[in-house]
């Protein structure tokens, strides 16, 4: 006979430790964009965009960065305060590159985009350190 004060308590407590440790070790997914665009030779914009993904993202992880997280769990504010790191990172995934040039009256105007499209990524948050794995 199972006794009325703890056994089945015990079981329902030890399925929900599992199910939350399960749940907080998992990585989460982001979605990452971000445009660079430069002027006549001086940088006019540049924009980085970070949300969580909505639904589960498909392909195989590849190319980690680890990053000092901080103790933070905040990705944009991980990104911004490794911010060198992670735009050289970028660069390397490869970039869509945007050059018009034109002269009018003998002067020259140049603009240039560098964009990385929106591209799913994967976020592992540990101690100290994030590691991001982009989605292929």
């Amino acid at each position: 006979m199972r006794s009325r004060d703890g056994d089945s308590n015990f079981t329902l407590r030890l399925c929900s430790i599992i199910v939350l440790c399960s749940l907080s070790l998992s990585a989460s997914e982001y979605l990452i964009s971000y445009k660079y665009i430069v002027k006549d030779a001086i940088l006019y914009n540049e924009t980085l965009l970070i949300s969580k993904s909505m639904k589960k993202c498909s392909g195989k992880p590849y190319s980690e960065l680890v990053l000092d997280n901080y103790g933070q769990k905040n990705l944009k504010k991980i990104i911004s305060q490794n911010s060198t790191l992670f735009i050289d990172y970028i660069h390397k995934l490869g970039l869509h590159v945007e050059h018009k040039e034109m002269t009018a009256n003998l002067q020259n105007s140049s603009t240039t985009t560098l964009t990385l499209r929106t591209t799913c990524f994967k976020v592992d948050f540990n101690d100290s350190l994030a590691r991001i794995y982009p989605l292929k």
